[in-house]
């Protein structure tokens, strides 16, 4: 089992979970953080860091959710590891709120 950001996280991109994590397992695009599951330790330790609960168990993915493992595979093959807590978006807490963000996902 490993954890998997949502669409939650898009626009928003908070960092809160990347120094927690002791396996250096998240990925930084441009405007979300995906995780890498075959480096994910399922150590719970990311999911309440999370201020806009973008973080989930792979067992607890809803059904419109199921895509966003597919996607944190992909992406974090791309993306480059992120181990530090950087600025969040000047926008982020505008997109809090806003739901089925996927069209905005810049890969």
């Amino acid at each position: 089992m490993t954890f998997v950001v949502t669409e939650a996280c898009i626009k928003c991109k908070y960092m809160d979970c990347v120094e927690v994590c002791p396996v250096d397992c998240f990925h930084e695009g441009p405007n979300m953080l995906v995780i890498n599951p075959d480096e994910c330790i399922d150590c719970t330790l990311c999911e309440p860091e999370c201020p806009v609960d973008a973080i989930l168990s792979e067992d607890e993915l809803s059904d419109d959710q199921q895509k966003f493992l597919q996607i944190n595979i992909e992406l974090s093959e791309k993306w480059p590891v992120i181990v530090e807590i950087k600025d969040v978006p000047t926008d982020a807490d505008e997109w809090v709120d806003v739901k089925d963000k996927l069209e905005y996902l810049e890969r």
